[in-house]
């Protein structure tokens, strides 16, 4: 199979406070487009609560965002923090958000956003970098482009526990 060639006026950016509204845009998206494929909401996306956050993210040294443009119309966004762990051997990233516009998917957005984050994540001394897909079978599609951009399983499923500040 030939890998797609992205178009020739794709443009990715490493994200600013400017950039806040199509990040949250895209994200948002994305988490909807989670819940519907899983039948069930998994994730809460106030989109204003999303933009204070990142604000505050951008902010922060160890972490990045990418936005993928076309001309002006944003078709893609990563994200990506820094993670330390002794099985990985340090700091290594671990990329949060990532998701291309369906109808610009498979033209080689995705894999420009990716090699974005390989270099960022060369920048910082990184090990390697981590990600979670959505549950299987019904991201089996995201997976098998993970393999293909050289991303292996390496573990289990990823789990959660709610935090609750005490009373």
């Amino acid at each position: 199979m030939t890998a797609a060639r992205p178009p020739g006026d794709l443009r990715i950016d490493r994200s600013t406070h400017d950039d806040v509204e199509p990040i949250v845009d895209l994200v948002v998206a994305l988490l909807e487009e989670i819940s519907a494929g899983l039948g069930e909401r998994v994730f809460s996306a106030d989109p204003d609560t999303t933009r204070t956050r990142l604000r505050r993210f951008l902010d922060l040294p160890g972490y990045a965002s990418f936005l993928a443009r076309l001309g002006n119309e944003p078709v893609g966004v990563l994200t990506l923090y820094e993670s330390l762990a002794l099985y990985a051997e340090g700091a290594f990233g671990t990329i949060a958000e990532f998701s291309v516009v369906p109808a610009w998917r498979g033209r080689g957005i995705g894999r420009t956003l990716l090699q974005a984050a390989r270099a960022f994540g060369v920048s910082r001394g990184w090990t390697r970098l981590e990600v979670t897909t959505p549950p299987l079978p019904a991201f089996a599609r995201t997976l098998a482009f993970y393999k293909r951009e050289g991303f292996a399983v390496s573990g289990g499923r990823k789990l959660r526990c709610l935090l609750e500040p005490p009373r």
